[in-house]
């Protein structure tokens, strides 16, 4: 029996790499179409790789000429994105995966845990209307001609790359410094981090799965911290400790907004889901990285090179100017 072809546009993002690994080892025939720009995440040497911009209509006709059971779309954010793959690719692919995002749910959620039946709606966040708009298109086009769809809704995945606070390493460097550091709200709000590795085994079983046409699944691990949780633990990864101020996130939109937005928009608001419906077809599937590990693979990561330790000057400022407001 001959291998899934699956082609992958993107494959070296946060998600997708560990993605791109996973299919290796499961044995898919991958192929991976992508700009090449990204150096820190390196795909498997077993992966066909076509360095090429798959919104440039010349390469999407091509790439849409050769048939794959399986096609990830890991770079679409817009109904225009969708609207011209699902075009180029209509009688070549036997599965169109498009991943959406868990900020498209209901903000804030009227109900936890979310499921997939969770209703979609954000009014703050545009990046996750675009993704609704998107889910909605999709779904026309699985009602009206059954387009072999299917729709993945991660939430908040790292990788090693990515601390997860606004402003990246610049709350791990105030920390270092003995500086405080802002934590949105009152620090108690729940949220789930997911470790792609953890993120990679719930996805490439769903690839070329008949019973995942026309659905949607979320995928996130079960590690549930509050927000204070989530910068102590990463604090004792870095060897310190953190003083934390707690400032409202509308405060702190209307000093930083791009900032806010992700809080307003998805952040400020407990993020705690079911999974109950992957495990329903992925029956094995359960996650197995508690981010204490993950902390450490951040500042490691991060240790082994100062130029990957950058702290942005506008979240700096932005924290010095809400910290002398609101610590005690």
């Amino acid at each position: 029996m001959s291998s899934l072809r699956v082609l992958f546009l993107g494959g070296t993002g946060i998600i997708s790499s560990a993605c791109s690994w996973r299919a290796i080892e499961s044995g898919l025939d991958l192929t991976i179409v992508n700009r090449g720009k990204t150096a820190s995440r390196p795909v498997p040497p077993e992966a066909r790789v076509i360095t090429a911009d798959i919104d440039d209509p010349a390469t999407l006709a091509e790439i849409a000429g050769q048939d794959f059971d399986v096609v990830v779309d890991w770079i679409a954010f817009t109904p225009d994105h969708v609207r011209a793959r699902t075009g180029a690719l209509r009688g070549h692919v036997g599965q169109y995966v498009f991943i959406s995002s868990a900020s498209a749910y209901q903000t804030p959620p009227a109900r936890l845990p979310i499921t997939e039946s969770t209703p979609l709606r954000n009014p703050y966040w545009q990046y996750s209307r675009n993704k609704i708009a998107c889910e909605d298109l999709l779904t026309g086009l699985y009602r009206d001609e059954g387009y072999p769809v299917t729709v993945i809704r991660p939430s908040h995945t790292y990788d090693r790359t990515l601390v997860p606070f606004d402003g990246g390493w610049t709350i791990v460097e105030r920390m270092r410094r003995g500086l405080p550091v802002v934590v949105h709200g009152d620090g108690t709000s729940l949220w789930t981090l997911t470790h792609h590795r953890d993120f990679a085994r719930g996805l490439v079983p769903l690839l070329g799965h008949p019973r995942t046409l026309g659905d949607t699944f979320q995928i996130t691990s079960d590690d549930i911290l509050t927000w204070d949780q989530i910068a102590h633990t990463l604090a004792a990864a870095a060897g310190t400790s953190a003083q934390i101020v707690h400032v409202p996130s509308d405060a702190i939109a209307a000093v930083h907004p791009g900032w806010g937005d992700g809080l307003l928009g998805d952040k400020t608001h407990s993020a705690v889901f079911d999974n109950s419906k992957l495990r329903s077809v992925v029956p094995d599937y359960v996650a197995t990285i508690p981010f204490e590990a993950g902390a450490r693979e951040i500042i490691a990561w991060h240790d082994e090179d100062p130029a990957r330790r950058h702290v942005d000057p506008a979240v700096d400022e932005a924290m010095d100017t809400l910290i002398a407001r609101y610590r005690p």
